[in-house]
């Protein structure tokens, strides 16, 4: 199929990553007013948590269908659409949310609409611009996924103390709306659009023909243990800092909790993009597990580290995101380079599916852990707690190093 001839490669990148910071206004909004609502609405650990995880359960449940069907249709109709799904999970929980239930099912909502945006965003890069710069630009616009994070925060940040927290999440649903009109009015359509062909798989939602590469499956499996690192901890972010902070009450403090996290978030850009150029230099598996390996231990450090020192507990949380962030955009780009094009949609189907269904599940034993082991006002719950997310991107190595032997330097 051919590109619109009349768009460069880098005007769409800056379409796209434009997008996608705008469709990601409300993302962080509810871990960044974690701790108010908990207090609000009475919740345990694991309730805050399963709130916090099922955002990427919606993610996970609409992900299959959204991805692949970009194997079918132009990717910029199903970002479209997929805008208003996150509209009204934004909105609903800002307008409609009274506690646990009602929370989870418009976290549910929104996450839906992020599945039908984030991937699909990519799937609509990739159709667009090719050639040797083609990992480079997939770098740039999955580390972007991190300036959207972080404006989310600092948006949480500003309003809620300003207005109150239903505010915050009901301006916050503007940003999706700007990014669906933004990607279907200036995006140029595909001519013609994708359709079935000889390389796609011949049924919409089978991951089987994905599942059996052994390279994509391997890279598939430790983004899932990327997943629930990094969604585990963009989820209890600020209130682990706010913990930190309240055990040194009299220091003289310059960020505030919000504003902390989203700077540690913005240190993921850099990490990811340059994680990438590495790993297409020294091979894609050895860097990975390398990098995977260090995070996990890192985990383990910031999560003991709230009693010692404030500043302390920001550079090692720092150096752990930076540490999750590394392999980002080397997962995703080593995920495009093993799949054929006529089965990205698909392979970004999996992908996400099994990745952010690992990110529902990180927020969730991450309250079960603090719960279990001691609760909110215990620091070694904290740090035992933090030690979950280890474990899990320890498993991370092991899956890419067993099922790609090959050694990948694309």
């Amino acid at each position: 199929m051919s590109a619109p001839t009349n768009d460069s490669g880098l005007r769409i990148v800056a379409l796209l990553c434009a997008a996608e910071v705008l469709s990601m206004t409300g993302f962080s909004t509810y871990p960044a007013l974690l701790a108010p609502l908990r207090e609000a609405w009475g919740m345990s650990g694991a309730e805050a948590g399963f709130i916090g995880g099922v955002f990427f359960a919606g993610y996970m449940a609409a992900v299959p269908l959204l991805s692949a069907l970009t194997d079918r249709v132009d990717a910029r109709r199903v970002y479209f659409f997929s805008t208003l799904l996150a509209i009204a999970g934004t909105l609903g929980f800002g307008l409609f949310a009274q506690g646990v239930a009602s929370g989870a099912l418009f976290q549910a909502i929104a996450g839906a609409g992020l599945a039908g945006t984030y991937m699909p965003g990519l799937k609509a890069l990739t159709d667009r611009v090719g050639g040797p710069l083609q990992s480079r630009f997939i770098a740039f616009y999955t580390s972007t996924f991190g300036i959207g994070a972080s404006v989310s925060l600092l948006l949480a940040g500003i309003i809620e103390p300003a207005l109150d927290w239903r505010w915050a999440f009901i301006l916050c649903g503007a940003g999706p709306l700007a990014a669906g009109l933004l990607v279907l009015r200036a995006l140029e359509p595909m001519t013609p659009e994708p359709h079935p062909h000889a390389q796609a798989p011949s049924a919409l939602l089978d991951p089987r023909p994905v599942l059996r590469d052994r390279a994509v499956l391997g890279y598939v499996l430790g983004y899932a243990a990327h997943c629930w690192e990094l969604f585990g901890l963009r989820s209890w972010l600020v209130a682990f800092i706010a913990f930190a902070y309240a055990l040194s009450p009299h220091a003289d403090i310059p960020w505030g909790p919000a504003a902390a996290a989203a700077a540690i978030n913005l240190l993921g850009i850099p990490a990811s993009i340059l994680g990438n150029e590495i790993a297409a230099r020294v091979g894609r598996r050895r860097y990975i597990v390398t990098v995977m390996a260090c995070s996990a231990v890192l985990a383990w450090a910031a999560g003991f580290s709230a009693p010692i020192a404030w500043w302390l507990t920001l550079l090692l949380l720092s150096l752990h995101f930076v540490a999750v962030m590394g392999d980002s955009a080397a997962l995703t780009a080593g995920l495009v380079a093993a799949t054929p094009a006529g089965k990205r949609g698909g392979a970004m189907a999996v992908y996400s599916f099994l990745g952010f269904g690992a990110g529902f599940l990180g927020p969730l034993v991450f309250g079960l852990v603090l719960d279990g082991m001691g609760g909110k006002d215990d620091a070694a719950a904290w740090g035992f707690a933090f030690g979950s997310l280890g474990l899990a991107c320890a498993c991370g190595p092991l899956a890419v190093w067993f099922t790609n032997r090959k050694e990948d330097k694309t």
